[in-house]
């Protein structure tokens, strides 16, 4: 009995020192927050109402505006190419694209597309050049387009054929991954699938059936990859909402001991530390996705890793943003 209230104090304790490690940078802003990114100390996040803050001492200040003529609309992602340099994601009809070379004083719009069935979920560059952007189906393909001058110009390629009530999610700008210089996609619904190119598709052993359930996220280590999603309408169901796979996509396996429900984004610090958030709370692995152990019982969307400090950004309601710093390898 001695042991096992000694194990219980030491999971306990284990616990509260995750969770102090949980810094809230900023909070209070009226908007929900879904686009982060970082580039070396300057921190970049997006959200509804129009609203874009940025932060150029790793998140100790920061600088709230509307872009002008946008006030009412959701930027769902952000990219960040440099310090100067971000495009932001604007997701349903009239879809657009807005691009920052000058700190967020000023924003040209580089991509507008008035089809009604238009709704972006997420972008993702390879380099400062070479980027993708995917959304939902229209005329029955899922749509993507891609960028070859660092955001200033965007043509649609050929995109897969949807199945019926399967799109993406905008949850998290984090559907859509480059992994070796490929794109990645993961797709949500009533069917959830994954997508290496246009050729190579998969059904994702993961919850699906309604237009709630599927994929959210996927990121990648190597040929490591996790996917996280679930059912955002009862994000406190556990099963069947992470996969991994150790095999670029060929094959998965699903945890041990998973998250606490539904997650919209997933990342890695390292081959065995990651991190997941979702509306009930932010969980941490450290064996390479087998078992999470929750670090935070707050709301978060979205996440961005800055490896070099190891320092995961997350971003969600509220205006809220926060840091967790790991000390795995």
């Amino acid at each position: 009995m001695l042991r096992y209230l000694l194990l219980v104090l030491l999971c306990i304790c284990s616990a509260g020192a995750a969770s102090q490690n949980l810094e809230i940078l900023t909070s209070g802003t009226a908007t929900n927050l879904r686009g982060i990114g970082v580039f070396k100390n300057t921190i970049w996040a997006s959200g509804s109402n129009g609203y874009v803050g940025r932060s150029t001492d790793a998140g100790r200040s920061w600088e709230w505006k509307q872009v002008a003529g946008f006030e009412t609309k959701d930027f769902r992602d952000i990219e960040v190419l440099d310090e100067h340099t971000a495009l932001i994601m604007v997701i349903a009809s009239p879809a657009y694209i807005l691009k920052t070379s000058d700190d967020g004083h000023t924003w040209k719009t580089v991509f507008e597309n008035r089809d009604t069935a238009m709704f972006l979920d997420a972008m993702a560059f390879a380099n400062k050049q070479t980027g993708y952007v995917i959304g939902d189906p229209v005329q029955n393909k899922l749509f993507i387009a891609q960028t070859t001058d660092g955001g200033n110009s965007w043509t649609p390629v050929p995109g897969p054929a949807a199945l019926p009530g399967e799109a993406f999610f905008a949850s998290s700008g984090s559907n859509l991954v480059i992994a070796r210089q490929k794109p990645l996609m993961v797709s949500g619904g009533v069917h959830s699938r994954i997508f290496n190119g246009s050729s190579i598709i998969t059904r994702l052993p993961l919850m699906q059936g309604t237009q709630s359930t599927g994929a959210n996220s996927i990121a990648a280590f190597g040929q490591l990859l996790m996917i996280a999603g679930g059912d955002f309408q009862a994000p406190d169901r556990r099963d069947s909402i992470l996969l991994i796979s150790k095999d670029g996509g060929k094959s998965f396996l699903q945890p041990q001991n998973g998250p606490r429900g539904y997650r919209s984004a997933i990342a890695p610090f390292s081959k065995n530390a990651w991190i997941t958030c979702g509306l009930n709370g932010v969980d941490m692995t450290n064996d390479g996705g087998l078992n999470w152990e929750a670090i935070s019982e707050r709301p978060f969307n979205s996440i961005y890793i800055n490896r070099p400090t190891k320092t995961a950004y997350l971003a969600g309601p509220g205006g809220t943003i926060a840091s967790f710093v790991t000390s795995e390898n």
